[in-house]
């Protein structure tokens, strides 16, 4: 049987469950720590990110987002089988309309600190594989959000 190619999620979880997930090592501890506090440079002077942009066949020109994705993904404590914009929204939301809106808006640096902001609302709990690919492909990701966010079923 041969190995399907997995897809940019799989391998950020895969990454994420290696690297930053074992809060019970202190390396993982630490690269967490780090790549939540560190200037973009910094963040891409990390080995474990170099690991991340081979495995994900990202290089310089991709380097913002590898920066964002890895920041974003330091962030997160816990794997769930529910997407971020779901856990935000719904019956009760715990991210308002107009900050989900806000959010969903917003490019570069902005966006990575609402997705922090978000992140933290949601007790810092998601499904990292989906966050990660609608990290990597952000525009085509902001629609299916919309539709996670208040609840409906997106259509096929």
């Amino acid at each position: 049987m041969k190995d399907e190619p997995k897809g940019p999620g799989a391998l950020a979880l895969g990454w994420w469950k290696r690297n930053i997930e074992p809060r019970d090592m202190p390396a993982a501890k630490a690269l967490s720590s780090r790549l939540r506090r560190a200037a973009p440079l910094a963040v891409l002077c990390e080995p474990a990110v170099q690991d991340l942009a081979r495995g994900l066949s990202l290089g310089p020109a991709q380097a913002d987002r590898l920066v964002q994705l890895a920041v974003l993904l330091a962030e997160v404590r816990d794997h769930t089988p529910e997407r971020l914009a779901r856990r935000l929204g719904g019956a009760e939301p715990v991210l308002s309309s107009l900050r989900f809106q806000r959010l969903i808006r917003a490019e570069g640096e902005d966006l990575t600190d609402l997705l922090r902001r978000a992140l933290s609302m949601a007790d810092r709990r998601c499904n990292v594989a989906a966050l990660a690919a609608d990290i990597l492909h952000w525009e085509a990701a902001r629609p299916r959000w919309c539709f996670d966010y208040f609840g409906a079923e997106a259509p096929v």
